[in-house]
């Protein structure tokens, strides 16, 4: 079971591939002062792995840690790329719905225009349908003319390089905005023999 979680899809370990980062770097584990994760939404396997790692990584080393989300990487990355304008970002979450943040991105930076939410895909159209601009990983599903962008790395460290709000393992947590709903099984009955 733990070598299912630790592998992915293409059979490298995570901490293998970390290894092989830190090694092309020049550090060790030992140097690593601050761990910034993503938070989602996105893969809810991949935002737990990260997030379990880093936490790990703070018990045992007693780094730092802040998580970003990726709306607010996209956001970066749209305004990096010069896509300037209300720019919608826009990520699956399933059930005919999606999680959709606006920004206004210019030159000078971008600003968060209307919070991260999920919406349906018909009220989402209706935005569409007014011609705003709209990016995120799987944009083309719904809106052709959208521009496909994926949360990187490299922006995601750009981005908490200027923050200070670390938190402690315990508190860092993925970015859930559906409720969610268990139905409990009912107690089994003793079979009398």
């Amino acid at each position: 079971m733990a070598e299912a979680i630790e592998t992915g899809a293409d059979g490298t370990s995570t901490i293998g591939l970390i290894e092989k980062t830190l090694a092309g770097a020049g550090l060790a584990r030992e140097q690593i002062e601050v761990i910034a994760v993503g938070l989602g939404p996105g893969s809810y396997t991949g935002i737990r792995v990260a997030l379990a790692l880093a936490q790990g990584w703070q018990l045992a080393r007693g780094v730092k840690l802040l998580g970003v989300s990726s709306a607010e990487c996209l956001a970066a990355q749209a305004q990096a790329e010069e896509i300037f304008g209300r720019v919608n970002i826009v990520i699956d979450a399933q059930r005919d719905e999606v999680y959709l943040a606006s920004y206004e991105t210019s030159s000078r930076g971008w600003q968060e225009t209307r919070p991260l939410r999920i919406v349906s895909l018909a009220e989402a159209q209706t935005r569409a349908d007014a011609g705003e601009i709209w990016v995120g990983p799987e944009v083309n599903r719904w809106w052709p003319k959208g521009k496909i962008l994926f949360p990187a790395a490299a922006t995601l460290g750009q981005l908490a390089a200027g923050r200070n709000d670390f938190v402690s393992g315990d508190k860092l947590a993925p970015i859930y905005l559906r409720e969610t709903s268990f139905v409990k099984t009912p107690p089994l009955h003793p079979t009398v023999f």
